[in-house]
């Protein structure tokens, strides 16, 4: 494992510990938890639907399978965008209040 062996591990667990403090560590194992548990779900999605694209493109021309690998890239990095952003409390925030902002600006106009 990289060459760390239980000393080095303990001596990075401790660091953590006093860097962050034992409050603070739960909320980060939690969110570092969800983090891998969306990864390894987009990973699943896009494994999935690269598959179901090579099937139906099988017989489609070259510009046409790049055209959705293109789409398909663009829907993941959205939907990760989107995730990651609806689990940063500020950033979340933020971004709902321009929402709105966006809807009173296309009542007035």
């Amino acid at each position: 494992m990289f060459g760390l062996g239980i000393p080095e591990l303990l001596i990075i667990a401790l660091l953590i510990l006093l860097f962050f403090g034992a409050k603070r560590l739960p909320g980060i194992g939690t969110g570092l938890g969800k983090t891998v548990k969306e990864i390894k779900n987009i990973k699943k999605e896009l494994s999935g639907d690269k598959e179901s694209a090579e099937k139906t493109t099988t017989e489609d021309s070259a510009s046409e399978k790049k055209s959705l690998e293109g789409k398909l890239a663009q829907s993941v990095q959205d939907n990760l965008a989107d995730k990651v952003i609806d689990q940063v409390p500020g950033i979340g925030q933020a971004r709902k209040i321009k929402d709105k902002v966006d809807k009173i600006k296309k009542m007035v106009s």
